[in-house]
């Protein structure tokens, strides 16, 4: 029997084109905003899109929307 474990199935899915997509899309719409709201936070663990939505009346808007079309 075959045993797949999360952390090879989580890099499996995050490495194939279809869900790296919106991942890059994101990235590419938010860096300005990352550097201005979100610079002194850690990433991992979520940190840095917790601070971009805490942050969401500073947001641009190709940032907010790009987050917005994420979590669909």
């Amino acid at each position: 029997m075959l045993r797949i474990t999360f952390p090879a199935l989580a890099a499996a899915l995050i490495t194939f084109p279809a869900f790296a997509q919106p991942r890059a899309a994101v990235r590419q719409a938010c860096e300005a905003d990352y550097h201005r709201l979100c610079a002194t936070v850690l990433p991992g663990g979520g940190r840095i899109l917790k601070c971009l939505t805490d942050h969401d009346n500073d947001l641009t808007p190709d940032c907010r929307s790009a987050l917005r079309s994420r979590s669909k």
